[in-house]
């Protein structure tokens, strides 16, 4: 018999970013306002970096802090991918999959009903079932993403379907609707580590399929209402209940005046602006562009004499030895016109300024509902992992424009950039994506849907004990 009158446990174990760890909060404090317990387990440094709680979810959310182990050729106090260059991520898969055993030794001795883990331990799932524990496959990545890249077998070799990474590139067998949702083969070509094996000695791809099969359900962020056709392939190709989480729109956290001196400034600068007359440029904490890429956005920006806000991320951490740099001239040029900020920036303050009239993006899933959050048309630059995907679907949808791209290298020139940043913003032709994100606001930030969502995942989570 269910318990549903008892209070739920839940571990949730996120992936070393910020993209991943973040949403994992999000959903932690939803479930958290219902009463029931989590164990947000990470390293002492990400906890440490993470947004304040309020008062009320504070007694219900405990920080669990795992060291993270030594590895070799990963820097000391090295413990997420914001601090270290791209390829020197693996060795952070390496440590991070070192985690396993203290991992287990807290799970073994904390009384847990659910443990709901991310896309990178592999060995989650087992260890879980092992220990008589239910597991969920926390998705952060959005249903259409998840749904192209297919079922667990095919990520996990086992089906050869896509043996090139020219087969990441049209829509694969299992996908029965009409879509352009694929990779171009030049965001196949820097997305290639993910597809062979690295120094963590597990692709990524093989990751994502284990994660999937040893899992008892899959939990992801999206909502039905937008995507009900890729929810319907998720189902199919996973066998097993996938349930939606919602949209996770940020709602600011308690505390976040600390950097209220930081934001003071951006504010006084962007009130000077006209109603819609900036352009915020920001890339995520994963994205870092080439120095080429930056000259191009650079001049870019320059050409298309528009006011803009760019939060530009010189280097990956400090160990990245290849520090952007603007061209020559840049900001005396645009002086009055236009801020470079290097450091750290309130995104959500910034784009809910009414001075801001769209969005120059990476794609990722949270800048994009923080956009639509504010109603913010998106000009689109993906990068690298699931930023291509999204873009599809938000092109698809009408709710952004890409950056048209050199198809073979993917390279970029500052009049696409002037061009795309004066369509979405100011042309009529551009008109569809100002009004189109309004019009699936409602989708995104409706907030009666999203406890619907929580609520229904607490009843199944209630309902399906392991030890009833």
């Amino acid at each position: 018999m269910a318990r549903t009158e008892e209070k739920l446990h839940i571990v949730m174990f996120p992936w070393l970013a910020f993209g991943h760890l973040i949403p994992n909060l999000e959903l932690a404090k939803l479930i958290a306002q219902k009463g029931h317990n989590i164990s947000f387990v990470s390293t002492p440094r990400n906890i440490e970096r993470l947004p304040k709680l309020s008062p009320n979810l504070a007694s219900f959310i405990k920080f669990v802090k795992l060291p993270l182990p030594k590895v070799d050729k990963l820097p000391e106090n090295a413990e997420a991918t914001t601090d270290v260059p791209y390829d020197v991520v693996q060795y952070l898969k390496k440590a991070y999959d070192d985690l396993e055993e203290p991992l287990t030794r807290f799970l073994e001795s904390s009384k847990v009903d659910w443990l709901f883990y991310d896309l990178i331990p592999f060995w989650a799932g087992t260890v879980a079932s092992k220990l008589g524990i239910k597991s969920a496959f926390y998705s952060i990545c959005t249903p259409p993403c998840m749904g192209f890249l297919g079922p667990p077998s095919v990520l996990m070799g086992e089906d050869p379907v896509r043996t090139k990474l020219k087969g990441f590139t049209v829509t694969p067998p299992w996908i029965s609707f009409p879509t352009t949702v694929a990779y171009r083969y030049f965001e196949m070509m820097r997305n290639s580590d993910a597809v062979s094996d690295n120094d963590s000695g597990i692709s990524d791809m093989y990751r994502f399929g284990a994660v999937i099969k040893n899992c008892d359900i899959v939990v992801i962020r999206g909502c039905t209402e937008f995507e009900p056709e890729w929810f319907q392939v998720l189902e199919n190709i996973y066998q097993k209940p996938v349930l939606p989480v919602g949209q996770l729109i940020n709602r600011e956290f308690e505390g976040d005046e600390d950097n209220i001196t930081t934001w003071q400034w951006m504010k006084d600068w962007l009130d000077k602006q006209p109603c819609g007359s900036v352009v915020y440029v920001a890339f995520g904490s994963e994205a870092k562009p080439s120095q080429d890429e930056v000259t191009q956005i650079a001049l870019g920006l320059e050409e298309s004499k528009t006011r803009f806000f760019w939060v530009l991320r010189v280097q990956r951490g400090p160990w990245d030895p290849d520090v952007l740099r603007l061209p020559e001239g840049f900001e005396e040029r645009t002086k009055g016109r236009g801020i470079v900020c290097t450091s750290w920036a309130p995104q959500l303050k910034i784009l809910s300024h009414v001075a801001v009239g769209g969005f120059l993006t990476h794609s990722g899933w949270t800048s994009v509902v923080e956009a639509v959050q504010n109603e913010k048309p998106l000009i689109l630059l993906a990068f690298l992992a699931d930023q291509g995907l999204n873009a599809r679907v938000l092109e698809e949808k009408k709710m952004g424009y890409s950056v048209p791209r050199d198809e073979r290298d993917g390279s970029i020139t500052s009049d696409a950039i002037a061009n795309s940043i004066r369509l979405v913003m100011v042309e009529d032709e551009g008109r569809v994506y100002r009004e189109k994100i309004k019009e699936v606001k409602d989708l995104f930030v409706n907030t009666v849907r999203q406890e619907k969502y929580i609520d229904e995942l607490l009843h199944y989570l209630s309902r399906n004990l392991s030890n009833c």
